[in-house]
This record gives C-alpha cells, structure tokens and sequence, in this order.
C-alpha cells in the first residue's frame, strides 16, 4: 500500500489521479485545504490510511451485492499495525477483510491490512482475528466512517452489508477485481477521459498504455522539486473536538 495519511493526524492527503504522475496532495475543497474533523473520542485518522497503487474502482461497473457503482478512486486501505507511517510510505501487508462504506452513493472499498512487519502480523490472518487481538477496532473503523462527515453539515454515510466486515477471502477478490478495472484504464480498454471525470494515465512503465511516456517527455521533466519547506502551521481549530450525539458507544 501507500500512504497517504499517517495514523492521527487530519490533512486530508490523496493520490492526485487527475494530475500527471499522480502525486499525493492535501484535498482542497472551496477553495480551503481539507482536514478530516476529530469527532469524539477520535483524534484524526485511527489508522494509516492509503490505497492500493494499480486499483480502481471503476464508476461504471456497478456492484451486484453493494447495488452501487465505484467512486472512481483507488481502493482505500486501512493499515492497523502499531507504527505511525508517513506520507508516501510503501509498505507490504497483510489483506484481513474489507468493508463497503457507500459514500454519497457510491461503492467506497476499505481494505482492513497489517504491516507484514507488526508484532502482531503472525497471528493476524483473517478478519476475525483483528477483534481477537485488538478488540474494538473494527467497530471503531465503522464508527469513524459513518461520523466523520457530520461536523462538515453532512448525515451520517451508509454500509453495505448492514456495516459488517467481509473476511479476507472476499477481499482479496475484490482487489483483484478493482486491479482488472485499473488494467483496463491503464491500457486504454476503459477511457480515461468521460463527460464527468478525467484520469492522468501519463506513465514511465507500463508499455501497453497509451499513456506511455519517456523521462524526456515535457510533463516528467517538469515535475517541481522538492522545495524543502517547512510544513505551513495549521489553524488551531483544526483541533477542535466534536461531539456527535447519534455516536453509539
């Protein structure tokens, strides 16, 4: 997986798949850089939070069990293990289960996954084993997502599956086939460019796209640098705690 948000704090960072090269940058909606709420008795993200690189979950294909279509994004992963990541990190995991948020109607994969390097990774091989040895865990994770929009004047998102979490199996099924549906964008079979979305497929690897591109092409050798700047200070508010009173406990 990559990371895009490491465990407890609130930048809302993304994979850009609208730009070139698709680099993660913080999500700004009206005009304002996004932060994720803290909505008690959470603090930001609960877990490292990224996606699977090569996934998509393809907005035409619509899901026989979810009765919803994809959202267009790689699928969303959700890394347990006990270390905090930093943004950009790949690490190897381990799939458990994954879960169906539908976000504003549409299907919202999140893969639960350990670092294969946890303490805990030997005896976390399946979904049921996240409740055995960090019990709690997966109710919180639904908790969190069907809250966290509240504080932005948002309801409450919806679950497939009345909220449950499949096991590994389905899951595991469900990556392969969202890798099939980012194979098809890849090298041309599903278009990149629609009425309602377009997709940056400008790549350096993939001799089967048409999206194929040499280090010498005008938008690799463009890339900005890495300006070394310190971090911007982010607004105190962003602290702030809210308290939702639909939260069940």
């Amino acid at each position: 997986m990559i990371v895009e948000v490491p465990r407890w704090t609130n930048a809302k960072m993304e994979i850009s798949k609208e730009e070139p090269f698709n680099p993660i940058k913080q999500d700004i909606k009206k005009g304002r850089l996004r932060f994720v709420r803290n909505c008690f008795p959470h603090h930001g993200y609960i877990w490292n939070y990224g996606a699977f690189p090569q996934t998509w979950e393809d907005p035409a294909a619509l899901h026989p069990e979810t009765k919803a279509k994809g959202d267009n994004d790689p699928l969303d992963v959700c890394e347990i293990g006990e270390q905090v990541g930093y943004v950009g990190q790949v690490k190897q995991v381990k799939v458990l289960g994954i879960m169906a948020l539908l976000d504003e109607g549409e299907t919202d994969w999140k893969v639960i996954v350990v670092d294969v390097h946890d303490p805990l990774a030997s005896k976390l091989n399946d979904i049921e084993d996240v409740e055995r040895h960090l019990p709690g865990l997966i109710r919180a994770t639904n908790e969190w997502f069907r809250i966290y929009k509240i504080p932005d004047g948002k309801g409450e998102n919806a679950f497939a599956f009345s909220g449950e979490a499949k096991n590994k199996k389905y899951a595991t099924e469900i990556i392969h086939e969202c890798h099939e549906a980012w194979r098809r964008l890849i090298t041309g079979d599903s278009p990149a460019k629609t009425p309602t979305y377009e997709i940056a497929i400008r790549n350096l690897s993939n001799s089967n796209s048409p999206g194929l591109v040499t280090r010498n092409d005008p938008a690799y050798v463009n890339i900005p640098t890495d300006s070394r700047q310190p971090p911007a200070p982010i607004d105190p508010s962003i602290s702030k705690w809210f308290y939702i009173s639909s939260v069940q406990v």
